[in-house]
């Protein structure tokens, strides 16, 4: 083996076992953890996430309840271009039959995973949408369900000042907050 050859194996090697020490110590003294439940959690209650995510960070489905033909398609590109995820835009269905809300401005349909979500959406229709929370709900998406009083979304100006005043989420019933570590 030449002189160069052996040099440059030793300072591969030293630096090899250098990265080894530095991520061996790193993974022990690494602290985090998933989270924490918070002291008033109860058994059986299922644990949520109340940090208020981004925009996209938040999956949707859009449901036309109104007489208006092409809402659900027109809010769902309002809202893509507010950068959430939006799976649906479809009529809002029950036993095959479209549904009419004529009275509500809006109803958001979410599960566990998804109350911060839908805290954020709430303050996409000014805090005036109807909640409905359902416990046994196992995906992340909240579902908006457009009525005949919905004229239309928030400005991202109203959005931040109805934020304001809806305060942090909190958990709904039958469940607790997730509290990160610290």
């Amino acid at each position: 083996m030449h002189m160069t050859r052996i040099r440059a194996l030793a300072v591969v090697g030293t630096l090899t076992v250098a990265a080894i020490v530095l991520v061996t110590v790193t993974l022990v003294r690494d602290t985090q953890t998933g989270g924490v439940l918070a002291d008033d959690c109860k058994p059986g209650q299922i644990p949520v996430n109340l940090i208020m995510p981004d925009e996209a960070g938040v999956n949707i489905n859009v449901y036309n309840a109104t007489h208006t033909q092409g809402l659900a398609a027109k809010i769902k590109s309002e809202f893509q271009s507010r950068n959430f995820n939006v799976a649906k835009a479809e009529g809002e269905m029950k036993d095959g039959q479209l549904v009419y809300y004529p009275d509500d401005v809006a109803i958001l349909r979410y599960g566990p995973k998804a109350v911060a979500a839908a805290h954020l959406v709430q303050a996409y229709f000014l805090n005036e949408a109807k909640t409905q929370f359902d416990l046994k709900r196992e995906d992340d998406a909240v579902d908006v369900v457009l009525g005949g009083n919905f004229k239309q979304l928030a400005t991202p100006t109203e959005m931040r000042q109805a934020v304001a005043i809806l305060g942090r989420p909190e958990a709904p019933n039958g469940t607790c907050e997730l509290k990160a570590a610290s």
